[in-house]
């Protein structure tokens, strides 16, 4: 591929005819082998209408963990009604449907206190030296982290904030709903309640990266656990401690970091169906 002008690429693409609007392209990768894991990855490519291989447009470009999942939380509908409203440019969507999720999702840094997620660290190798220079060279993305998310569910939401907190020089946006920010590294402890939290505490110690922005959602329904009893589900209270910690480290509320609380929202795809739509706006749509 030749070398383009970010600065002349980068524009919002809203220039759908009527044919256009509703007609996604599917690319399907099937058995997508790896060489740091044996799984072999199923892969969903989600083109917008006015993609065209031979084309010099750059779209801006979306990594989604448990990808499975994405007519459950009714991705292509989404996409295509906000692409008929305008209220997103044209992007480029990559679903990876999970392999090992127990053991490849997680933290890079460490596995949980039960040694799940102890191949993290090699799915994060998958992600960023296997699967994200394969759609680099093969779809015309924006290479610019700032035009690059990564997002996921629960389990999947945890490895999309690790991921994107590792590699800011690839990815500039995080998209968690129902984030595992409980996984730990020891068991639980009444005297140290939220003692820990592996996220937590990778976000406490490391750095400032500029740039990064990040969105969280949860529901009130998300679970019952109120492991430290202030009244608080663990969901919420985890979610609230973390994006306390990168306020700490100079993100700004407004600016960097968006919270969605749902009311009586539940730890499903019909709730993170609801809320993507305003996810892929924030992300995309400013």
């Amino acid at each position: 591929m030749g070398k383009l002008d970010f600065l002349a690429t980068s524009q919002p693409h809203f220039d759908f005819s009527k044919e256009q609007r509703h007609s996604l392209h599917l690319h399907r990768l099937r058995n997508f082998r790896s060489e740091f894991l044996s799984t072999r990855f199923s892969v969903d490519i989600f083109l917008p209408p006015d993609y065209d291989a031979s084309g010099a447009s750059r779209f801006p470009v979306l990594f989604f963990n448990d990808g499975q999942d994405m007519e459950a939380v009714r991705l292509a509908d989404t996409l295509s009604r906000l692409y008929a409203s305008q209220k997103i440019p044209s992007l480029i969507v990559v679903a990876i449907h999970a392999g090992e999720r127990l053991q490849e999702y997680g933290t890079a840094h460490r596995p949980d206190y039960r040694s799940r997620g102890s191949q993290a660290h090699l799915y994060t190798d998958f992600i960023v030296k296997e699967l994200y220079p394969h759609v680099r060279q093969t779809y015309h993305i924006l290479k610019d982290p700032r035009f690059t998310a990564f997002a996921g569910f629960s389990l999947g939401g945890l490895s999309a904030m690790d991921i994107v907190w590792n590699n800011p020089k690839l990815f500039g946006k995080a998209g968690v709903f129902s984030g595992s920010f409980w996984w730990r590294h020891c068991d639980f402890c009444e005297d140290d309640p939220d003692g820990g939290r592996i996220m937590h505490e990778l976000v406490d110690m490391g750095l400032h990266r500029p740039g990064l922005q990040f969105w969280f959602q949860t529901g009130t329904m998300d679970e019952t656990d109120d492991r430290n009893r202030n009244g608080v589900i663990d969901s919420i209270d985890d979610t609230l401690d973390l994006i306390e910690l990168l306020k700490n480290k100079g993100y700004h509320h407004k600016h960097d970091i968006h919270y969605r609380e749902v009311k009586d929202g539940i730890h499903h795809p019909h709730t993170w169906g609801m809320v993507l739509p305003e996810f892929l706006v924030w992300a995309f749509g400013r």
